[in-house]
């Protein structure tokens, strides 16, 4: 419990981008926020892995696109280092091949750079809590799209996998591919959010997978949803 007159804890963000204008904005953004501080920045992915290992941030901002080691291969090495840190995956263009790749590597979210200063906030807020991947939604929207490039996440896409979960528990993976943050599930189920946070954490174990965004690819690949809802 925080004593009386003790600051609140600040939840610690890397920049990773190699414009340093890209990380001059992206430390004005956040760091207008009382909650939120960027620890460190670092231009490459090599530089990232180094940084994230010394300064142990909460939250990774992680352009795909650097010279030298790229974001996938600097995203698959620190989730597997360091998995209490999340890694918010930056791109220029939706449909970004390398973006997608570094989600299969672990990272726990997608953002476009010209994403608005509220919706990154709220980006680094939910993924530093474990609660919903950037927007849901957005995620969604752009899996919608890039279907077509999606060659899995890693593991067969057999209907057999979710012969695992409890009929509860497929309602939510159901709800988890639809884009719904843990609240909005919890209202479309007449469940509590905590009951739902319980669930949704049976089901990644159950189908062996890192994150939101995994579940949400499994989900439109296993066919419980799909483009059209």
């Amino acid at each position: 419990m925080t004593q009386p007159g003790a600051p609140e804890a600040r939840t610690a963000v890397l920049l990773v981008d190699d414009q340093e204008l890209i990380r001059y904005g992206l430390r004005l953004v956040l760091e207008a926020q009382p909650d939120l501080v960027v620890v460190g920045e670092a231009s490459d992915g090599a530089e990232a892995v180094q940084a994230a290992q010394r300064l142990r941030p909460d939250v990774v901002l992680m352009d795909v696109r650097m010279p030298g080691l790229d974001g996938i291969e600097a995203t698959r090495r620190l989730t597997a280092a360091l998995p209490e840190t999340r890694i918010i995956v930056l791109t220029t263009y939706d449909l970004d091949e390398f973006a997608f790749g570094a989600l299969r590597a672990g990272a726990a979210g997608f953002l476009l750079k010209n994403t608005r200063p509220d919706e990154l906030v709220a980006a680094v807020r939910a993924v530093s809590t474990g609660d919903a991947v950037v927007s849901p939604r957005i995620t969604a929207k752009l899996i919608d799209a890039a279907m077509p490039h999606l060659s899995g996440t890693g593991r067969p896409a057999s209907p057999d996998a979710l012969s695992a979960l409890s009929p509860r528990e497929r309602d939510v993976f159901r709800h988890v591919g639809l884009g719904l943050t843990n609240a909005e599930i919890a209202g479309a189920l007449h469940l509590s959010e905590s009951t739902v946070k319980a669930h949704f954490g049976r089901i990644l174990v159950k189908l062996d997978l890192a994150n939101r965004v995994q579940a949400v690819i499994l989900a439109y690949e296993l066919g419980v949803v799909s483009v059209d809802r």
